[in-house]
């Protein structure tokens, strides 16, 4: 039994003391034995070397590609290099915030083991390379699910951090709110225990940190019960919903999730999707979405309401009228566990399916979207559709999206495959991006690097700041990747 696994089992009966405890074990026994020794293993592969993101439009090669499976393997590979060194897991962002040219790249996906679980405290301790997934089929049987975490569970939870992301959780905003702990591994292969009492510096600056400061490896989150949970779906007036959010859904103590879409071609008639809590019959009785599932009929309702003359009907009768019309209850994490692949198209050849992202203050909610509006369409953006969330003020992470109560807007886009294609994206782009800090609000960062760093300064204006402790903590600014290069303040 190696250490990692070792402390596994002796934090889990130190902290168990749950009449499920045995079950526990056994699930974090199991999950160790899957799991590869404990050495980082070099790819053999020269062609994994030239690494992609999910967007398929940028290629970066990198010098080496390890896969440590324990945190010593992520210390040790980090003591025996001296160069650059990149981080990556599931791969999800858009814009090369897992690459560097010519650098170490740390594969995290093989650090994949759960460390800890407090039934009692309702608490769990993970490695970060684990999917939200893994730890939803390690959860759920003991009644309990993920607090905060993307609307999509194939995300890995490192990377997650790393962009302090959000997704449909009322009143829960971004990830830093359900984080207790977090442990980092510097450049020197030091391995840092961080939380809001010891070094709060390096927490705060962590996540949401984008890779810049050194490797996430293991982190600790509160959990949340799983309930039944039901759906209603509405139509609201632009100008009604932020009055009708507050009032129907961030007021209703049994909301659990919730967004509302702008659909093409005007953007001005939310449908609000609320899941409340109930005890009422399970309409789906799985208790997760089943892995490796049959997608093939959502990409082609993807592509036809992306393609087809008629996309905009189609859209309205099997999808938005289905929603309005029929009442779904299943499990929260069922819910939760939906898979990306259900947005993947067939190919990213010929076309590619994008996302943005805008953060702007509950007050220019109207005004933001009514001028978005006018961009999209002005530049005829083939956008399928605009979510709405909300999100409370986040005064924790340094590198805060939300520094007061925002909406966000999440724009899903279609655009052809291509540098040229992707330049004409870039105008647009910079647009929005000066719309939203005009507004008071700014843009999310994990995706195409198409704003300049004169509008990240101007958003993010702790950056300089960031970069300080960047310096302190990193002085020979080993951890890069193209969107610290890009923005990171001199």
């Amino acid at each position: 039994m190696d250490a990692d696994t070792r402390r596994t089992l002796e934090r889990s009966h130190a902290s168990c003391a749950d009449p499920d405890r045995r079950k526990v074990l056994q699930a974090l026994a199991a999950s160790a034995a899957l799991a590869a020794a404990g050495c980082a293993r070099e790819s053999p592969d020269h062609d994994e070397r030239r690494l992609h993101d999910i967007s398929g439009i940028d290629e970066t090669n990198v010098a080496r590609v390890l896969k440590p499976a324990s945190v010593a393997a992520v210390a040790a590979a980090l003591r025996a290099s001296r160069g650059v060194v990149s981080i990556g897991g599931a791969r999800c962002s858009m814009g090369g915030q897992i690459a560097c040219e010519n650098s170490l790249h740390l594969d995290m996906r093989g650090l994949n083991r759960p460390v800890a679980l407090d039934l009692a405290r309702r608490r769990v301790r993970v490695q970060t390379g684990m999917r939200w997934r893994d730890l939803q089929e390690l959860i759920d049987p003991h009644g309990l699910a993920v607090s905060i975490m993307q609307s999509y569970s194939s995300f890995s939870i490192g990377g997650s951090l790393s962009v302090n992301c959000h997704g449909r959780y009322v009143g829960k905003g971004s990830l830093i709110h359900s984080l207790r702990a977090l442990q980092l591994v510097d450049a020197d292969g030091q391995v840092h225990e961080l939380d809001r009492e010891h070094r709060p510096d390096l927490f705060r600056a962590a996540v949401g940190g984008y890779g810049g400061l050194g490797v996430i490896t293991e982190a600790e989150f509160d959990l949340a019960a799983n309930h039944r949970i039901a759906r209603r779906a509405e139509r609201v007036a632009l100008d009604d919903y932020p009055a009708w959010f507050a009032q129907r859904v961030l007021a209703d103590p049994a909301s659990v999730l919730h967004n509302a879409d702008l659909l093409p071609p005007r953007f001005d008639a939310p449908v609000a999707v609320t899941w409340t809590r109930c005890e009422e019959p399970l309409t789906l009785s799985e208790p997760l979405v089943p892995r490796d599932g049959d997608y093939r009929h959502d990409r082609k309702m993807i592509w036809s309401v992306s393609e087809l003359p008629g996309g905009s009907w189609l859209r309205k009768r099997y999808s938005v009228e289905e929603m309005l019309r029929e009442r779904e209850v299943v499990w929260r994490n069922h819910e939760a566990s939906l898979d990306i692949a259900s947005l993947e198209p067939r190919t990213r050849r010929y076309s590619t399916y994008l996302l943005q992202e805008y953060f702007v203050p509950v007050p220019a909610f109207a005004a933001f979207a009514r001028a978005m509006t006018r961009v999209l369409r002005d530049n005829e953006v083939h956008a399928l559709n605009v979510s709405i969330r909300h999100a409370p003020a986040d005064r924790q992470s340094l590198l805060s999206w939300s520094p007061t109560q925002v909406f966000s807007f999440v724009l899903y886009h279609k655009q052809r495959s291509g540098k040229r294609e992707d330049a004409v994206a870039g105008q647009w782009t910079r647009r929005l991006i000066d719309i939203a800090l005009d507004h008071g609000g700014r843009h999310y960062l994990p995706y195409r690097l198409h704003g300049t760093r004169e509008q990240f300064l101007r958003g993010y204006r702790a950056a300089p700041e960031f970069a300080a402790i960047k310096q302190a903590f990193d002085p020979r600014g080993r951890f890069r990747n193209r969107m610290w290069d890009k923005y990171l303040p001199a």
